[in-house]
């Protein structure tokens, strides 16, 4: 049965190909959110990377974690299926050093990295994502280490109604309905799913649930945004974080409010935000013996930021200041608090015609463990044509030790309350085409991290500690290539993107290192969305991965879809060709598995 479906599905992406619902968004008309300073994606001296909602709406992926991976140089390390329990990683940083933004609001988790993918909204919601690489901490401060991704949500006015249902291998099944209306000058948009499974290995059952609202007030003059999103997971963890814990059972709980507005006063643009983020972790080491061992973390974060932008004829000054407070309650980590504040300034200027632009730009943070820090950095764009465009970059950047890292007490690790914050600093260069048939980019980073956390010990029989005690250089390229072409009257597409990784460790001073490197050495993403006839379509997705320690392996990703008055019908196949592999731990990721969907649009 299922060499049957990776026949057909093989089959498709040579002859069936992939439905344009509507063209793609053509990136000149994008204004990047998620730099300080509205720029159109072209004018950007950054590597930004977007995934539209079209080209989301054509993937074989079905959430967030899947979709990421599809993108060169973003290591999305997963446990399971659906995103259940997934990492974070950009350019070879960890987990804890990549920025999760909502809309701009910031949402990471002050207990632990891992904590970051909770919150990933439904596809369905999402209008487009904003992906960063680089250092970031000049834009956003605390954790954009190695980078920043940043996903815009849908409106009213870009929302289809649908309800759908997916069946398939491990007992998966996926119910979800997205509805929009409006009222006078008010929207309203509304999201709902369950999706669960028995697991494709023992104890590795889920049942998730997502629910997103948002509602935008007089939209005729200055709209005000409100987004409100709660998700809850529930999984089996075999073998998840301990090689001999088949029994770990966790649950977590990861929500946002968030309130925005914008408005303009001349030259003067100004954008305020109001959240409350709250996060909950609940871990079993048995799942049926709670009393042996439990974790019970509780994060609270409530903040507010105001960004703003003046032209002038010296150029386009961007500032802003946000401060937030954060609460930690905890039977491991104890009860903790802090307060955050972050201030930023830059400039752009330009020269030579608007060909030559420079933005100089700082930083400055404060922590109440760590007081104030100041981070610099510089961006340089050159427009050589209307085709070419040359950029550089640098900037120093850093993060603040997690409470995990600095308070946990386990059986086998132990935090380390005088830790200093991780600092680096990165620089870029590379070069962008942008023609009628082809967009290109080519891009050489470099990074030298200091006092890098690692959990060491000096005895095989001694706990983990974490401490600052390395110090690494990364270096690599990064290739990227899109291209529409026509065959008869449809547009198909094609793009792939390849990432090169070099890491150099010094020395770490300790006799045992837990955390090896194990980033992506060489990662290779290929991408083929095209359409033969009116209703038939197809995606195919190739993804390679060689880590630093020689694993290698290629997964092959596929979806058939079929549109018929209003009905979408389609088959989506992931590693139909039974690729072996683990992305973390020692924990096999499954073999080859369909989802049978049913989609109504109205």
């Amino acid at each position: 049965m299922k060499m049957t479906f990776r026949i057909l599905l093989l089959i498709g992406s040579f002859t069936g190909q992939y439905s344009m619902a509507q063209q793609m968004e053509s990136l000149d008309s994008i204004t990047i959110k998620s730099t300080r300073i509205d720029l159109p994606f072209k004018d950007n001296s950054r590597t930004i990377s977007v995934i539209s909602a079209e080209v989301i709406e054509q993937s074989p992926a079905t959430n967030l974690a899947e979709l990421l991976q599809q993108e060169a140089g973003i290591d999305i390390r997963r446990q399971g299926v659906n995103g259940m329990q997934s990492d974070l990683y950009i350019r070879g940083g960890s987990f804890d050093q990549t920025l999760l933004l909502i809309d701009g609001i910031k949402v990471e988790d002050p207990q632990t990295g891992h904590h970051t993918l909770n919150i990933a909204l439904p596809l369905e919601v999402i209008k487009r994502i904003e992906i960063i690489k680089g250092p970031a901490a000049r834009i956003f401060g605390q954790n954009a280490f190695t980078g920043a991704i940043n996903i815009v949500t849908k409106s009213k006015d870009n929302l289809k109604n649908n309800v759908s249902f997916q069946l398939g291998s491990f007992n998966q099944q996926h119910s979800s309905a997205t509805l929009g209306k409006s009222l006078g000058n008010t929207n309203l948009m509304g999201h709902a799913s369950v999706n669960s499974s028995d697991g494709y290995r023992y104890n590795t059952d889920f049942n998730n649930q997502n629910y997103f609202l948002k509602s935008s007030f007089n939209t005729h003059t200055n709209p005000i945004d409100i987004i409100a999103t709660f998700s809850e997971r529930q999984f089996g963890g075999n073998q998840f974080y301990a090689i001999d814990a088949k029994e770990q059972y966790e649950e977590t709980q990861s929500s946002l409010v968030g309130i925005s507005t914008s408005w303009n006063r001349g030259r003067l643009k100004i954008s305020p935000q109001l959240y409350w983020k709250r996060n909950q972790d609940l871990y079993l080491y048995i799942r049926n013996r709670p009393s042996v061992y439990r974790n019970l973390h509780i994060s609270n974060k409530i903040g507010a930021q105001v960004n703003a932008s003046y032209d002038s004829k010296l150029g386009v000054t961007g500032f802003g200041i946000d401060v937030a407070k954060v609460d930690m309650n905890s039977n491991r980590l104890g009860d903790r608090n802090r307060w955050t504040g972050n201030f930023f300034l830059e400039h752009r200027f330009s020269f030579l015609e608007d060909k030559l632009d420079v933005t100089p730009g700082v930083a400055i943070n404060y922590f109440s463990e760590f007081d104030f820090n100041a981070f610099p950095g510089i961006d340089l764009g050159y427009t050589i044509n209307k085709n070419f465009r040359a950029y550089a970059n640098a900037g120093y950047t850093y993060r603040v030790p997690t409470y995990n890292d600095l308070y946990y007490v386990g059986s086998k690790d132990v935090g380390n309350e005088n830790l200093v914050p991780e600092k680096a600093i990165s620089e870029e260069v590379g070069l962008k085409y942008f023609g009628k048939k082809m967009t290109a980019s080519i891009a050489f980073f470099n990074r030298d991290s200091d006092n890098l956390i690692d959990y060491t010990k000096e005895n095989e029989d001694d706990k983990w500690q974490s401490n600052n005690l390395k110090s690494l250089n990364s270096n690599g390229i990064e290739l990227q290539f899109a291209s529409p072409f026509n065959i008869g009257q449809y547009t198909q597409n094609f793009n792939f993107g390849y990432t090169y990784l070099n890491e150099d460790l010094k020395a770490v001073r300790s006799n045992f290192s837990k955390y090896i490197i194990n980033s992506l050495k060489h990662h290779f993403t290929a991408n083929l969305r095209t359409q033969f006839t009116k209703n038939l379509s197809q995606s195919i997705v190739y993804k390679y991965a060689e880590r630093a320690t020689g694993e290698s392996y290629g997964v092959v990703d596929a979806q058939l879809k079929l549109m018929i008055s209003g009905l979408e019908l389609s088959i989506s196949g992931n590693n139909i060709f039974n690729a072996t592999y683990v992305e973390t731990g020692i924990v096999p990721m499954p073999k080859g598995n369909v989802l049978f969907g049913l989609r109504a649009f109205f």
